[in-house]
């Protein structure tokens, strides 16, 4: 089902247009984007992903349908919003953090953005430009301990009174304020003599418990800890991989941690010499999954050889008698074909088309096996579940559509929310329309619900951008009937640009 039909009249944004037609005599000249934007033939600096200078803070917004009275709390959305003109080519994970938070209360709904003040943007904003490499290089660990900027923009959790942002190359993250989004601190956990963290590690909704991950180009090549609610560590091992490697998420059961080690990464002579990271995907190596106790030792992990994959996000794990179980998105061709009239940006482009499906893999604890296979074989990725179900038995899973290079996304856009039925592989589909692209959604209980109540008896909230008149909407779905659309919009009082992780915290949390 459509949300909206485009007029006649409407232009089609920069996003929808390959590098090489060198279409910035298209791109709208938006009042709150910097100027310097349009010096680039870059898509990600353009149309939905035009970084916005404002940051606002506004209530009583209008509202079309009705906000359900019981759905209280706030859905975060991180993402990149660079603030100076970069000072190398520009690749979206580059762009300064900033999140934008939809507050909804019995007041109503109440918007507010800002930039997340790492040290990076700090020191850029004294010197007034940009001063860090990007991750298309080189790499200059002069000014970073990372070699390129730490932009804490990726995804966002809340623990303790903290709202978290972290960084999707296990970088420092840095705790706001949940109401103002004013930034507080660098975030650390009492009793880590580090703060590194990945961009997915994890709360669980049951315990309150935070399980951590970080990775690093020495050893020890990963690190696995868990902190409880307080934010104290209470536990924390080294992880033995063969080398460095580039994880992206974990997941968790009742007892039991799932650790990635994938064939997706880079050389460390070519970041050495050449000050790039290079990543290939080794289809000779099989992906592996590591399965630790929650508090148990390094020598306790046991892995699972899987076919060779990346995955970048899972969406939920759970104990079933001798087997542990694992829905998520696997990718077989993380580095898809470059095509040579996308100009310089070309291998950009391609590993930003991101190909990726539906997918189940189960570990028998007993004999050691191992059973695969696909749910289902739709272009999709940002998936998500209900978190009162974390590492529990579920059912359901809410993904972001994308389409692929040969439909005319040679982009990461979201174009339709799809809801899984994991267990029968059956979906539902909501296209937000022509010129309408979405955020991560995520899904949101329905206030006093808990783990016992009905899996899918509650909301999925998102962004969503109309490139035909630059608006955006915060939307909230009916979890068991998506296809209707939605059933309650919030216009936001200003242009949201496109982002990447989101999460979704109850009032009552």
């Amino acid at each position: 089902m459509t949300a909206h039909q485009a007029p006649k009249e409407a232009r089609t944004p920069l996003s929808e247009f390959p590098v090489s037609d060198k279409c910035l005599g298209e791109t709208p000249r938006f009042d709150d984007a910097p100027a310097w934007i349009y010096n680039h033939d870059n898509p990600y600096l353009h149309g939905v992903y035009a970084p916005t200078t404002r940051e606002l803070n506004q209530d009583k917004l209008e509202v079309i349908g009705e906000l359900p009275t019981d759905l209280r709390g706030t859905y975060y959305r991180n993402g990149a919003n660079p603030v100076f003109e970069p000072k190398n080519r520009y690749h979206p994970f580059d762009g300064d953090g900033m999140v934008h938070a939809l507050h909804v209360s019995d007041d109503g709904a109440r918007y507010v953005n800002r930039w997340i003040e790492t040290p990076a943007y700090t020191d850029e904003g004294a010197a007034g430009e940009s001063v860090s490499p990007g991750v298309m290089g080189p790499f200059d660990y002069s000014v970073s301990e990372f070699g390129i900027k730490d932009t804490s923009n990726t995804d966002i959790f809340c623990l303790n009174g903290d709202l978290v942002s972290l960084w999707y190359n296990a970088g420092n993250p840095i705790a706001l304020d949940p109401m103002t989004l004013e930034t507080r601190k660098a975030f650390h956990l009492d009793g880590r003599n580090k703060p590194k963290m990945s961009a997915h590690s994890k709360v669980d909704w049951r315990t309150g418990e935070l399980l951590y991950f970080d990775y690093n180009d020495t050893p020890p090549y990963m690190t696995y800890g868990v902190a409880n609610a307080k934010g104290e560590v209470v536990h924390e091992v080294p992880i033995d991989l063969p080398g460095a490697r580039l994880p992206h998420d974990i997941g968790f059961t009742k007892n039991f941690t799932v650790l990635h080690d994938l064939p997706f990464f880079h050389d460390l002579d070519v970041l050495k010499n050449h000050k790039l990271r290079v990543l290939t995907f080794h289809r000779d190596i099989p992906t592996r999954f590591g399965l630790i106790p929650r508090f148990g030792e390094s020598n306790t992990v046991r892995w699972f050889d899987c076919e060779p994959c990346y995955i970048l996000h899972v969406s939920n794990c759970w104990e079933d008698d001798d087997w542990v179980i694992m829905d998520g998105c696997r990718s077989v061709n993380p580095m898809p074909r470059a095509y040579g009239d996308e100009g310089e940006l070309s291998h950009m482009l391609a590993y930003m088309r991101l190909e990726a499906n539906n997918y189940r893999w189960r570990f028998n604890l007993v004999t050691g096996e191992v059973r695969e296979g696909d749910i289902d074989d739709l272009n999709t990725e940002f998936n998500k579940t209900n978190p009162l179900y974390g590492g529990q038995k579920s059912r359901y899973a809410y993904h972001q559509y994308i389409p692929t290079h040969d439909e005319g996304g040679y982009t990461l856009r979201f174009t339709g929310l799809v809801k899984y039925d994991n267990e029968t592989g059956e979906s539902g589909r909501y296209d937000y329309g022509v010129g309408v692209l979405g955020s991560e959604a995520v899904y949101a209980p329905k206030v006093g619900a808990t783990s016992e109540s009905e899996e899918d008896d509650g909301y999925v909230v998102n962004f969503v951008h109309d490139t035909k008149d630059w608006s955006s909407w915060f939307c909230v779905f009916d979890a068991k009937d998506i296809e209707q659309g939605p059933i309650a919009k919030v216009r936001l009082p200003g242009r949201v640009p496109a982002g990447f992780h989101a999460t979704w915290v109850p009032q009552s949390r």
